[in-house]
């Protein structure tokens, strides 16, 4: 496995089943590590088979190295910005027409990714349940506290909208942001302007993020683009509701509770209508299409028709 997005390819490699050794080529983002030492690490790997996350640079020098099969792992900006890009699109387009599988993570780009590959497959994001697990909420005393979990980004998450609804609950939520993201800055003078009182807190990291998620009611993640991110199952994992932007559009996502929380209307009044009932719903959807074990297995499934197909490739 080639690089990560999220810790997903972390958790996917945590519940293989023993039959499959897996070994992690991870890099950081330092010019030497995504270049020349990726190059020669990727040029040293020998595997049956290579999953490769995020379809830029890392599955580019794998396919140029000939390391087949491949598959390329969609996780969203790679397909949904990068692609539209003059030069890098140029490359997600070569890697997603020669990798022999893409798996994308989620399903509004899905019918971009089977406009270059035919056979490319959404593979539900896992949450590695050993970490986030439901712990009981501390109880309230009159005021819900409200996390703000994703990246401060008004374009993409959506976090101005959050903050102006919370503005009119202030007699009704105490709210917290974790201060990190393009918009962390505009997102407290926007809370000021507001006059919110408004709690931040410092990121930390994937590895301790739970304990945020445990600390707080109720979870905030996005409000753009109406698919599922690692915020939103993380937190529903660890036991919380979670108010977000779900489209009905896709068909994938009707089991879950709350769609199409998309004006700041919506989420105040999604706020104000809390009940326990919501949580349950959503860690219904989560353990039905996120559950690790599910995942995984759909995975091992995809592995071994990937190396039947490059055997009987080799055997013709």
């Amino acid at each position: 496995m080639i690089n990560d997005c999220a810790f997903v390819g972390e958790t996917l490699i945590s519940y293989l089943p023993s039959d499959i050794r897996a070994f992690h080529l991870k890099r950081s983002r330092g010019i030497f590590d995504k270049t020349l030492r990726l190059a020669l690490n990727i040029s040293r790997a020998e595997a049956d088979i290579y999953h490769v996350h995020y379809l830029l640079q890392d599955c580019y020098l794998a396919l140029k190295f000939g390391k087949h099969p491949i598959i390329g792992h969609a996780h969203g900006s790679d397909l949904r910005s990068t692609l539209k890009h003059r030069i890098w699109g140029r490359i997600v387009s070569h890697n997603l027409r020669h990798c022999e599988k893409v798996l994308v993570s989620t399903p509004d780009i899905l019918d971009v990714a089977r406009s270059f590959c035919e056979n490319a497959e959404y593979l539900p994001n896992p949450v590695d349940t050993n970490r986030f697990y439901p712990i009981p909420a501390k109880p309230h005393r009159g005021k819900l506290r409200v996390l703000i979990a994703s990246g401060c980004n008004w374009k993409v998450k959506g976090t101005d909208m959050a903050i102006r609804a919370l503005s009119q609950l202030t007699d009704e939520v105490e709210a917290y942001m974790i201060y990190w993201g393009p918009d962390k800055e505009k997102s407290v003078a926007l809370a000021k302007s507001l006059k919110m009182p408004l709690n931040l807190l410092p990121r930390i990291s994937q590895r301790k993020i739970n304990e945020y998620y445990w600390n707080t009611h109720v979870v905030i993640d996005q409000f753009k683009e109406g698919t599922t991110g690692q915020t939103l199952l993380e937190a529903i994992a660890c036991g919380r509701p979670v108010i977000t932007y779900l489209s009905s559009k896709y068909d994938y996502y009707k089991d879950f509770p709350l769609k199409d929380v998309n004006t700041i209307e919506k989420i105040a009044g999604a706020i104000q209508d809390l009940t326990p009932r919501l949580w349950k719903k959503e860690y219904e959807y989560f353990t039905k299409h996120h559950d690790p074990r599910s995942v995984v297995g759909r995975l091992a499934h995809i592995y071994e028709d990937q190396i039947e197909c490059g055997t009987s490739q080799t055997t013709k």
